[in-house]
C-alpha cells in the first residue's frame, strides 16, 4: 500500500470506531471490535475487518445489521473525512483472535500435562 492509502485506511479505522460506537443503534449489534482496514491503492475499495464478541448467532446477526447500514457508515465517513470519493466498504470477519486464543489454550495445556 501506498502512504495515502495508508493514512486513508488508518483514519477510516479510527472513524469507523466511532461511527459504530456512537452513530448506529440497531439491537442487531453486536460488540465489535474493528481489528484492520485495507485500503486499495487507487482508494475504491476498503476491506474492513471485524472482531465480534458472542457465539455463531450473534455474529452472523452483526454482520446483517453492518451490511443494512452499509449506505449510512459509508455516508459518515465521506462527512467526516471529505474524500474526492469515499471507497467501497467491505466487512469481514477476523478470526485472528480466536485463533490466538485456541493457540494459547493449546499451549496452557500442554504446560499443565508436564
Amino acid at each position: 500500500m501506498s502512504l495515502r492509502s495508508n493514512r486513508v485506511a488508518e483514519q477510516m479505522k479510527k472513524e469507523l470506531g466511532d461511527i459504530l460506537n456512537r452513530k448506529l443503534k440497531d439491537p442487531r449489534l453486536g460488540f465489535i471490535t474493528i481489528t484492520d482496514v485495507e485500503v486499495t491503492g487507487d482508494l475504491q475499495q476498503a476491506t474492513v475487518f471485524i472482531s465480534i464478541l458472542g457465539n455463531e448467532k450473534e455474529r452472523e446477526d452483526t454482520l446483517l445489521a453492518l451490511e443494512k447500514a452499509h449506505g449510512f457508515i459509508r455516508s459518515e465517513i465521506g462527512n467526516r473525512m471529505r474524500l474526492r470519493k469515499v471507497p467501497e466498504l467491505l466487512f469481514e470477519m477476523d478470526s485472528s483472535l480466536e485463533y490466538g486464543n485456541r493457540i494459547d489454550e493449546l499451549l496452557r495445556d500442554l504446560n499443565k500435562g508436564e
